[in-house]
């Protein structure tokens, strides 16, 4: 039996970079197992392409950290790469697509990403053989190029190996179990591995190397075909002028790519309806393979790219390139810990493995070999899917997102395949009631309403939509009179036992409820003091608590509790999300409408804010009444048995008729709490972040020691260089709104990114939240924000600028 630190399942470009970045971090003590010879899955047919553009801020250090990785791969190994760094073109025929590229112009420039919006004519002179007489501008970054991926992937072998790691060809994992000391226990035909932790890099059989340990991967081939032509007169003649080669020409409109092979072409097409493979499990025995061209699909690019690049007439076809690449249901990779295992990673679903490759190496080999990586990885992390995610559902959605690669992808777009998934027992009545509806790990939750209820399609821009009114309308009946949001979607758990004090007292930060019937938000914490998971607790018993967290988390926060509870606790954390719905009744007359239909008090000397009462609305029983909010109002959350659902929402409805009752969906709620200052997981609150840099130090129980994390925040308290602000953005002139991601300036320098944005309905502004340099983040600091390749003038102002002493939802 070998044993070693680390265990590497997979010997394509993806798995090698794992193995090198972790002899580079001085892990040498790893090895690589691969069924058949390195390159042998999707690797070898990738057409090797490197784009930096990505719609997302991880995604695109990932992609650089790649170019940068293999610039320099030649010259670290010895070993050619063949590295072209020719640059890229993205076409723009509309002002849609123009909008997309100005929004990611906003975040590239802060990660210091080379790129500009070019003129038609600049265009022109990059690519002199297309025709692009149709095009407005153009997306072009100088350092894209594409790269052998067989030669990449031996590169990085070779680098492996230099410093020491091991990589075992034709050792197919056959299988994996824990062992009683907490082991990777690894089969193979060549003898058993033992391992300290285990990463898989299996591509295609994903599913069936996750069934080995019983894990769902959301993770199944499409099929991605490409055509390479013979040589072209133009482009030969091109060559042999000696002029550079031309930029990979992305026709994102025409939904395919080109790039120069030699003296001819390859064409990239993602057609609309592609179609899943080996979706219950890779055949045994498939290998390098190829599957037979599917010409008819092919048919509509090859007459785009005539139209594009004329001299592709006298193309012959050298070779068509069909094969399977595997896929996520939103199409981006899965890389981080596997839900519910101890040291078992996940370097799955490469839509783009060649340019995801080195990224994904280095940060997954840091959050193994340091504890955390050094950039946000949630849009990546596996427990971003809930159960949600099975096999059909993961065909159906793999199927769309491709389809949709080229597509516009606008902020307010929602995807519909494999919907409606999950629903709370009332989302029949809501869709009568107008809701439109988004999802959030995979729970179906109403976006917004139209009041007529005829669900009016929300007009997709980068700009202020037709549904601005009707959000303002619910927000606000929020501050005014009295609102009613469904949060069925919750994440739900129950932590009972003699130890469970002690439990949550030691996986969070805060100090727990000290007696029955009260409420605390409490944070989880990394061992590097950063922010991990948000939780709201409540205490019904000495010995019980119900906790609740996000929806779209909750498969990664259920990790973090349990990866917490040791053994020797005396206590049982059991997820009690599908038993439990709920409500929030907020604003000035939610105790007016809940006096009629509650049988407790509601007054403040009887019913105090953060508290907690069990009681009967209607003649629905065992209704945990808490009176807190995420809308900064008068209010309650109603949690309640899944079954009174429908009774109670009768209730609600009858006794708010007279009081201007309106149902309110997630945009509203995101305008109330940025009013607010509200942080916002995921957005606000990341990994990258301590909770005193986030202005949440309040909720670390002072003089609290014995908590994950609390050494390292006794070291970095009063340390901080950043601080989360709001910001009011003079942006009403432009017709656009602050969002996510957009570009924050002192002068002409990028100093950060905004983390949320949203027009204040009540307060008649339009705000945005964004972590600032220190030296910038004082109230009255005069700043810009760009949006959508302008920029607007902004200023830091206080936190809450709505009812800043929280007088309202103590009322």
């Amino acid at each position: 039996m070998k044993q070693v630190r680390v265990a590497v399942i997979g010997g394509g470009v993806v798995g090698v970079s794992v193995l090198y970045h972790l002899a580079r971090l001085g892990w040498t003590d790893c090895c690589l197992l691969e069924r058949t010879q390195l390159t042998a899955g999707s690797t070898w047919h990738a057409a090797g392409l490197l784009p930096l553009y990505y719609p997302n801020q991880t995604m695109s250090l990932i992609n650089k950290h790649s170019m940068q990785l293999y610039a320099r791969l030649q010259a670290e190994t010895g070993q050619p790469s063949g590295f072209h760094q020719c640059g890229q073109l993205r076409l723009a025929t509309d002002h849609d697509r123009l909008d997309e590229y100005r929004a990611y112009l906003s975040f590239a420039r802060y990660l210091g990403i080379d790129c500009a919006l070019i003129t038609r004519e600049e265009a022109q002179k990059l690519w002199p053989l297309a025709d692009l007489g149709d095009v407005i501008a153009a997306l072009y970054h100088p350092g894209d190029g594409h790269i052998a991926p067989a030669d990449l992937t031996q590169a990085m072998a070779t680098g492996a190996r230099g410093m020491g790691a091991k990589i075992h060809l034709n050792t197919e994992a056959t299988a994996i179990s824990r062992t009683a000391s907490g082991e990777w226990l690894i089969s193979t035909p060549n003898g058993d591995f033992l391992a300290e932790h285990v990463v898989t890099a299996t591509g295609n059989y994903a599913r069936q190397t996750g069934a080995m340990v019983g894990l769902n991967v959301p993770s199944i081939p499409v099929m991605h075909q490409y055509v390479v032509t013979e040589t072209i007169k133009e482009f030969a003649d091109h060559n042999r002028a000696g002029r550079p080669e031309m930029p990979v020409l992305r026709d994102d409109k025409s939904r395919f790519y080109l790039r120069q092979e030699n003296d001819g072409l390859i064409l990239g097409p993602y057609e609309p309806n592609p179609k899943s493979w080996a979706i219950n499990g890779v055949p045994p025995g498939f290998g390098a393979e190829l599957m037979t061209p599917d010409y008819d699909s092919l048919e509509p690019f090859i007459e785009g790219t005539l139209r594009r690049v004329s001299s592709f007439a006298a193309a012959g076809i050298r070779t068509v390139v069909n094969g399977p690449i595997a896929h996520t249901p939103d199409a981006f990779p899965l890389v981080g810990p596997a839900p519910g295992l101890q040291n078992y990673w996940l370097a799955e679903g490469m839509v783009a493995g060649i340019c995801y490759g080195g990224g994904v190496g280095r940060y997954l080999a840091e959050w193994i070999t340091e504890g955390a990586p050094t950039i946000d990885m949630w849009p990546v992390d596996p427990r971003r899917f809930n159960g949600h995610a099975g096999k059909n559902h993961t065909r159906l959605k793999n199927e769309e997102t491709y389809g949709h690669i080229f597509d516009i992808h606008y902020p307010n777009l929602e995807m519909p395949a494999a919907r409606p998934g999950k629903t709370s027992p009332c989302y029949d009545r809501l869709t009568r009631a107008g809701a439109v509806w988004g999802v959030a790990g995979g729970w179906e939750r109403a976006r917004w309403f139209d009041a007529e209820g005829n669900r009016t399609p929300e007009t997709l821009t980068f700009r202020r939509s037709n549904a601005f009114e009707a959000i303002g309308a619910e927000c606000r009946a929020i501050r005014n009179a009295v609102g009613l949001i469904d949060f069925t979607s919750f994440a739900k758990w129950e932590v009972s036992g003699a130890g469970a004090m002690a439990f949550l007292d030691r996986a969070l930060a805060n100090a727990m409820p000290k007696r029955d019937g009260r409420v605390t938000l409490a944070h989880a914490l990394d061992e590097n003091g950063r922010f991990c998971a948000e939780f709201t607790v409540a205490r019904l018993a000495e010995d019980r608590f119900y906790i609740c967290g996000p929806a779209f988390s909750e498969v990664h926060d259920d990790h973090v509790l349990r990866s917490r509870l040791r053994p020797a606790d005396a206590a049982t954390l059991t997820n009690v999300s599908m038993g439990w719905g709920c409500f929030t009744v907020a604003g000035p007359k939610s105790r007016e409408l809940l006096s009629r239909i509650v049988d407790a008090p509601l007054e403040n000397d009887s019913f105090k804010w953060f508290d907690l009462h069990e009681g009967e609305v209607g003649w629905a029983t065992d209704v945990r009444l808490m009176r807190v909010n995420y809308c900064g109002e008068l209010g309650w959350e109603l949690h309640h048995p899944i079954a009174f659902q429908h009774h109670i929402l009768d209730q609600l409805e009858q006794a708010g008729a007279d009081l201007g009752l309106r149902h309110v969906g997630m945009r509203a709620l995101d305008s109330l709490r940025i009013e607010k200052s509200y942080r916002a997981v995921a957005q606000e609150l990341t990994t990258q972040n301590t909770l005193h840099e986030l202005g949440l130090g309040r909720f670390i129980a002072t003089g609290k020691t014995g908590f994950i994390g609390a050494q390292a925040v006794a070291e970095r308290v009063g340390k901080e260089s950043v601080k989360l602000v709001t910001l009011e953005v003079d942006c009403e002139a432009g017709g656009v709104e602050p969002a996510m991601n957009q570009a924050v300036r002192c002068g002409d320098k990028v100093i950060a990114l905004t983390t949320s944005g949203a027009y204040g309905h009540f307060l008649g502004k339009h705000l945005a939240m964004a972590i600032l340099p220190l030296d910038h983040a004082a109230e009255g600091t005069r700043l810009s924000v760009e949006i959508l390749d302008e920029r607007y003038d902004a200023v830091v102002i206080a936190d809450s600028p709505h009812d800043p002493g929280n007088l309202r939802p103590r009322a």
